[in-house]
């Protein structure tokens, strides 16, 4: 009788213990999550002319898109050239951070042109314009 009841005894504590492996498994997700950059794109493709002289920006809050037949594109919805600057200013005011207008290079110069000046008239003096580096 007694060794019966060690046995149930035994038999109810023996058992893997899955609590340290789970542990480890939320840190790993949290670490994951924590150390992973998020990109924002335009909702667009843009073709970026080249430069020599590119310096990476930090992370831009607010992307600008200019496609090549001339189509303006804010954070993933299209904007109509006389809003872009108002826009612009609004979604800057929400968050923080710089301005970065994509330019295809296909499009025109005086698009470019005029939505940094619209942008600026609107009160943002933080804007850049996106290329890609070329060579070393």
């Amino acid at each position: 009788m007694r060794r019966r009841r060690r046995q149930l005894q035994e038999d109810a504590t023996a058992g893997v213990d899955l609590t340290p492996m789970l542990d480890v498994v939320f840190i790993m997700l949290i670490f994951f999550i924590v150390t992973t950059s998020f990109v924002r794109e335009s909702g667009v493709e843009i073709d970026r002319p080249e430069a020599k002289g590119a310096v990476s920006q930090q992370s831009a809050q607010v992307l600008v898109a200019i496609t090549a037949n001339g189509t303006l594109w804010l954070n993933g919805e299209t904007v109509s050239p006389d809003q872009v600057g108002q826009k612009v200013a609004d979604a800057v005011r929400q968050g923080s951070g710089n301005v970065v207008v994509q330019a295809d290079r296909r499009s025109q110069t005086g698009l470019l042109v005029e939505t940094m000046d619209a942008i600026r008239q609107a009160g943002v003096d933080n804007v850049a314009v996106a290329a890609t580096r070329s060579g070393p």
